[in-house]
């Protein structure tokens, strides 16, 4: 069933998320903070049996200098300038396998897809491990520092995501000009903060957004992840007013805000997990060019293939 408004008021609907006076100086002292570590980025052939792409192990530094793993996929014996999609995984999910996620390199695109780090066990598979700790957090990655913005978790992920476009355009194979940004869930959130934060992209592809409108969010659902959030609160009752002062910095409608890139951005009418209207308060706030697909009989899959279908469109008509 239809978990929101109809989609006529959801095109009307404005996120009541605060936009601090400080959110650009604090994300520019994150990454001038960051940018202090050489990004050593290291690229290790992988011996796939594929005959028409090519895949490499990619390191390269993240936050405060950590290093994140990602797979690179480009066609076989690739040697560009070639367009970019730099992809960031959903909800739990890590790089998983060399095989997997072969589409865009097969379609004559260099495809960076990147570990989120801490976690890869939920499903697929991660190799980067989250260093820093944080105090006491319930299950799961969205309350983890979360009585900072300094010690959030989003904090050190979107840093990563940031430095991950970089590490990509510091490739001979990759046009540092011609580089977008995918992502679904977890990783569609992950590309509207890289969307706020890296200039010059020229395509911006947030499938059913996650960490979205949290004023809406962490009451509108009582489905996970956002509900991590309200459950610690439940235990930590004094400490929302703090917790709403942190989320703004990592909300994607703030992010949005910021946003110039053209953007084209999917949702589903009966999806519990990222409800529709928190998409829609992170569409409703973009500043640059800008589309929504609206499914009205899915859920958290959103568009499926569907979806890939036309972001593939989207990117030949620009590549030609």
């Amino acid at each position: 069933m239809f978990v929101d408004m109809p989609e006529a008021d959801l095109r009307q609907y404005r996120s009541s998320q605060s936009d601090p006076s400080d959110f650009d100086s604090f994300w520019a002292e994150t990454l001038a903070s960051t940018r202090r570590f050489d990004l050593a980025v290291e690229v290790i052939p992988v011996d796939t049996g594929l005959k028409t792409l090519d895949v490499f192990d990619v390191t390269f530094s993240g936050y405060e200098g950590q290093r994140v793993k990602a797979w690179l996929r480009v066609p076989h014996d690739a040697t560009g300038p070639l367009a970019t999609i730099v992809q960031f995984q959903g909800y739990g999910g890590g790089r998983a396998r060399p095989l997997d996620d072969l589409l865009w390199a097969s379609a004559g695109y260099a495809h960076l897809l990147v570990d989120t780090r801490g976690q890869g066990s939920a499903w697929g598979g991660g190799g980067t491990p989250d260093p820093d700790g944080s105090g006491p957090a319930y299950p799961g990655f969205m309350t983890r520092g979360i009585d900072s913005r300094e010690t959030y978790y989003y904090r050190r992920v979107f840093t990563d995501a940031v430095r991950a476009v970089e590490a990509a355009r510091s490739l001979d194979v990759v046009d540092e000009n011609r580089v977008s940004v995918l992502g679904g869930s977890q990783g569609g959130g992950i590309t509207l903060a890289v969307a706020g934060l890296v200039e010059g992209l020229v395509g911006v592809f947030p499938r059913v957004p996650f960490l979205c409108d949290f004023p809406r969010s962490t009451v509108f659902t009582d489905s996970s992840p956002y509900k991590e959030i309200g459950n610690y609160l439940a235990v930590h009752r004094e400490k929302a007013v703090a917790v709403h002062e942190v989320l703004p910095y990592f909300d994607g409608v703030n992010f949005s805000r910021r946003a110039t890139a053209p953007a084209w951005f999917t949702t589903a009418l009966m999806d519990n997990t990222c409800p529709p209207s928190t998409v829609f308060g992170a569409f409703n706030e973009y500043r640059g060019e800008k589309e929504i697909t609206v499914w009205p009989y899915n859920g958290h899959e959103g568009g499926g293939v569907y979806d890939d279908e036309a972001t593939l469109a989207i990117l030949n008509g620009m590549d030609n």
